[in-house]
Order: C-alpha cells, then sequence, then structure tokens
C-alpha cells in the first residue's frame, strides 16, 4: 500500500491551519504568561484526552525547561496530574467537576487558567473556565473545530481553525513549543531555532 498521498495531504493541511493562525492572539499568551510569572501567579492547565496530555507536557515545558535557566520559575500546576484527586472527585462527585473542584477555594488574584478542549464543550473544562471568570480570573482557552463555548470564554483564544482532532492537537502542541522557543530566546538567552 502506497500513503504518500494521504501523508502529503496530512502536512499540506498542517501547513494550511499554521499559517492561519492569530499571531496577535499568541503573543497575547506570550504577554500575559510572562506577567503570571512575574506577579508569582500560579497557572492552573487542564484538558481531557490528548489535551490532558498536551497539559501536562505544558507544565513540564515551563517548570523545568525554561525554569532551569530564569531565576523566577514558572509555577504551572497540570490538574489532570493527581490521579488519585481525579479519579475520587469523579467517583463522589461526578466528572464534569474534576477541575472545577480542584479550583475552588484556591485562586488567587494574580493566577490565570490555562483551558485545553479541542471541541471546546468539554463540560468538565467549561465548568472550570466559568468558575475562573467568576472568580475575575484570566483565562487562555486552546481550542479546534468552531472553538465551541470555550473560545467564547477565553480571554485569550488560541484557535487551531481545522476540523480534525488529530491536527488540533499537534497545533495545540505546537503553540506549546512555539512559546517556550521564544520565552527560550527572550528569557534564558538560548537559541532554539536553528
Amino acid at each position: 500500500m502506497d500513503y504518500k498521498g494521504q501523508i502529503r495531504d496530512y502536512i499540506a493541511n498542517e501547513i494550511s491551519v499554521l499559517e492561519k493562525l492569530d499571531v496577535d492572539a499568541i503573543d497575547a499568551a506570550l504577554n500575559l504568561l510572562s506577567e503570571t510569572l512575574e506577579r508569582g501567579g500560579t497557572i492552573y492547565i487542564f484538558g481531557n484526552g490528548g489535551s490532558s496530555a498536551t497539559a501536562s507536557h505544558f507544565q513540564n515545558d515551563f517548570n523545568k525547561g525554561i525554569s532551569e535557566h530564569i531565576e523566577k520559575k514558572f509555577r504551572f500546576l497540570c490538574l489532570n496530574d493527581n490521579m488519585a484527586t481525579v479519579m475520587a472527585v469523579a467517583n463522589d462527585i461526578g466528572f464534569e467537576e474534576v477541575f472545577r473542584f480542584q479550583l475552588e477555594g484556591r485562586l488567587r488574584p494574580e493566577d490565570i487558567v490555562v483551558a485545553i478542549s479541542g471541541s471546546g464543550n468539554s463540560a468538565n473544562v467549561i465548568n472550570a473556565v466559568e468558575y475562573a471568570r467568576d472568580q475575575g480570573i484570566k483565562v487562555i482557552g486552546l481550542t479546534g473545530y468552531n472553538g465551541g463555548r470555550l473560545k467564547e470564554l477565553s480571554d485569550i483564544s488560541l484557535h487551531a481553525p481545522v476540523d480534525s482532532m488529530q491536527i488540533t492537537e499537534d497545533i495545540h502542541m505546537i503553540f506549546d513549543h512555539m512559546m517556550m522557543s521564544v520565552f527560550y530566546k527572550t528569557m534564558c538567552g538560548i537559541d532554539h531555532l536553528g
């Protein structure tokens, strides 16, 4: 079987989406992350399925990757990573509350939320984002498809305009690595762009 045509189609679709990304929104997200670092805020990040892995990857890239080279450290906290808490809340209260429950009574004015949902409509993500907004907390939302409710609720929308979960999740990781590369250069004096 020759898969080269399908491979080229996937690559072409990915490039097309990359060319449509909102550079101003990415710049705004970088500025908000930098401001949150400076004021000592926590960046709560979360998502379901592949997005939970993306959230965990973000946490690693900022808490270790960038923070290894700067005096003041990023404080990312991935709400997916405490499996005992996630499972207890899901079992005792409901899966739609696994993220909101972890934010309740913990958010401070200097904190922000980074919410990831390919569809933009995951109930547990939306519940947490609505709670955060009610507390006056800024939200960066990563979405795909038409952005769903999360795009509407986000102060800064990092949107992958494509009807493909695979390419949406690719783009979300590109947001992570792009922002990491920019901060490596601007904060750490390290140029990974070749």
